[in-house]
């Protein structure tokens, strides 16, 4: 007994299947319905289309009269009814007898299988829709009631021309990530970054090299997003914003040792490569114990408790480094009691030789020679905004991380405790009612993080985006290059998992192969059919003895990496600006692969008259704004 399998894959193919499976039954019905019709339509005939053997409707009876006819007149009129019969009788026949011809032919033909080595194939309008990028077409009632409609928001991830021309814009506002391809000097920003940064209504953290992002986006982002604006540019003394990353330490709760060492951490690992050596491990226990130390003796006595009075109290040249450890272990922290966590570092110091204890500190201090500048110490020395502020304020927030080419190295260790604390104080709780979750946020919040690998290996980055989404955060990651992300020394490794939990993948035309490869894997497999044809005989003959023609199926990727390197990229004139929109990729899990085109916002007039907008000399102030709320 022969076993047919159900090995189809996807819609398309389970479509074409039953489609085919359906049809020669489908004919076979068909022959019936004509042998009736013949029947019956003979019979009426014979008998002039009278009136009285039934309705008589344009002298065309319903096949099955016949049989209502034979039941009544055969008694009467035995001989009209057989011919009637065999004229239905053979008109069936003939039907039938083709329909098994047609088996025959069919089961005797070879078919070439279309998704015999894969069924890869480039997304249509339909499946652009399905997955949610694409407006649907929308009813009156859908319009009126709002219902079962997507809407044109969210990011920027491409975008679309369909077979007429006709341009179309990307857009995907779900929970999920997403996670970008772009070479240096490809259009991602003026593409991807800038459009979905005019038009995000909600908070977001964008990451931004030279001020670029905030000459062109801050000034929409303020007067008609209705955002706060905020600009933290750590290495510049004017117009910007102030934040001590202390000030989020939530001090005398269960979560304060979590929180300093989470921050300590993140200061004696400037590059996420972790704690190795020996002195990395014992100049974090001694920064956790400092800085705690710091914090009770600024709630007690209004002393500043800031990363640049730690590196103080660290190398205060007036006092001799044993009277630090005395202090820290005799203090009365709370309740007249000494903090466990400070006086058991204290100690430790206290125990160790002389040279392994001046290692020790030396250690702990070069990691906070970025605060010895005196303008990023002011910038850190106070908060003119929290954390928590992102989601929770009023108005939603913009807070743009700008950081200048010469100083960004330097200041990569104050910008990782940044994201890293942005992670895990708005990602910290969620609460559930009639066993479902509910937003405990105002906003949501969008982290643009524009050549992210460059941050160093964030491993809380790494490990929340799995669950962010839960809270509100939507992440648009953009990288280079697939080496960049995996790279062992200063990426998340060859088992990395931000690839796997960005439901959204998009690249534009690459330089390197292995990330070319990386794009032909994620479109997938298709099978190509090869006809190939045969004949013998003379050339000059007026017909040709014999002409065979085979299928074979063959496979290739839906792309080849040679095809995805020799993608179109943007055109651009002797001065190096873009002209004319390249070619670009889209991957949402799921469903088939889009063949785009990249946006650009300067050939849209919308986001062109946006990004004229003057961004504002200096940045908003929420400590202020609420000090001015409360008096009012």
């Amino acid at each position: 007994m022969k076993i047919k399998m159900n090995n189809a894959v996807g819609p398309k193919v389970r479509s074409a299947r039953s489609k085919e499976n359906k049809l020669l039954p489908m004919l076979g019905v068909l022959s019936l319905s004509a042998g009736l019709q013949s029947a019956t339509q003979f019979f009426a005939h014979t008998f002039n289309y009278q009136a009285s053997l039934g309705a008589n409707i344009a002298h065309v009876y319903l096949p099955w009269s016949i049989l209502q006819w034979s039941v009544k007149w055969y008694s009467l009129y035995p001989d009209e009814v057989m011919r009637a019969s065999s004229m239905g009788l053979l008109v069936s026949t003939m039907g039938l007898l083709g329909v098994a011809v047609a088996k025959v032919v069919s089961a005797n033909t070879a078919r070439a299988n279309a998704y015999l080595h894969g069924s890869a194939r480039w997304a249509e309008k339909e499946d652009i829709q399905a997955a949610g990028l694409l407006p649907l077409k929308r009813t009156l009632f859908e319009v009126v009631t709002n219902k079962n409609a997507l809407t044109t928001t969210g990011v920027y991830v491409g975008g679309w021309e369909d077979r007429h021309g006709n341009f179309f814009y990307l857009r995907h506002n779900g929970p999920e990530h997403v996670l970008t391809y772009a070479p240096t000097r490809s259009g991602k920003g003026v593409g991807l970054v800038v459009p979905t940064l005019l038009s995000w209504a909600a908070s977001c953290v964008i990451t931004d090299l030279k001020g670029e992002l905030w000459a062109l986006t801050s000034g929409w982002r303020q007067k008609h997003a209705k955002n706060k604006v905020l600009r933290f540019e750590p290495a510049s003394s004017t117009g910007g914003v102030c934040w001590n990353p202390l000030d989020e330490i939530r001090l005398g709760s269960e979560n304060e040792v979590g929180d300093v060492q989470n921050l300590a951490t993140l200061i004696v690992d400037p590059d996420g490569k972790g704690l190795d050596s020996h002195w990395q491990k014992t100049a974090f226990a001694l920064l956790v114990g400092v800085i705690l130390h710091a914090l009770y003796k600024a709630r007690n006595e209004g002393t500043p408790a800031t990363l640049p009075s730690v590196d103080a109290m660290l190398a205060d040249p007036n006092r001799d480094i044993s009277d630090l450890w005395v202090e820290m272990t005799t203090y009365d922290h709370e309740d007249g009691q000494n903090h466990p966590a400070i006086g058991y570092a204290a100690r430790d110091m206290m125990d160790r030789p002389e040279e392994e204890a001046g290692s020790v500190l030396s250690t702990a201090k070069s990691y906070l020679a970025l605060y010895r500048d005196p303008v990023v110490a002011r910038n850190v020395s106070f908060s003119e905004f929290r954390i928590k502020d992102l989601m929770n304020f009023d108005d939603p927030l913009s807070l743009y991380i700008v950081t200048q080419p010469n100083d960004k190295a330097r200041l990569r260790p104050l910008v990782r405790v940044m994201v890293n604390m942005i992670v895990r104080l708005l990602a910290d709780k969620m609460n559930f009612e009639n066993g479902r979750p509910v937003a405990s946020y105002k906003h949501r919040l969008l982290m643009m993080l524009d050549e992210f690998p460059s941050l160093g290996k964030l491993e809380v980055l790494q490990e929340s985006l799995a669950f962010v989404a839960g809270y509100g955060i939507k992440c648009y990651l953009i990288c280079q290059d697939i080496n960049q992300l995996k790279s062992r020394e200063t990426g998340y490794g060859h088992d990395e998992s931000i690839t796997s939990n960005c439901h959204i993948q998009n690249a534009y035309p690459p330089n390197r192969v292995e990330t070319a490869e990386h794009l032909s894997k994620l479109t997938g497999q298709t099978t190509i059919v090869k006809e190939q044809i045969t004949t013998s005989g003379r050339r000059t003959a007026a017909m040709l003895s014999q002409v065979s023609r085979t299928y074979q199926e063959v496979q290739r990727p839906l792309l080849t990496p040679d095809e995805c390197l020799r993608m179109p990229g943007p055109r651009k004139n002797a001065n190096g600006e873009i002209e004319a929109a390249g070619d670009m990729v889209i991957y949402m899990a799921g469903y088939p692969a889009i063949y785009g085109k990249q946006p650009l916002y300067f050939k849209d007039p919308i986001f062109q008259a946006r990004a004229a907008i003057p961004a504002p000399k200096t940045s908003d102030k929420l400590i202020q704004i609420q000090e001015e709320r409360i008096t009012l």
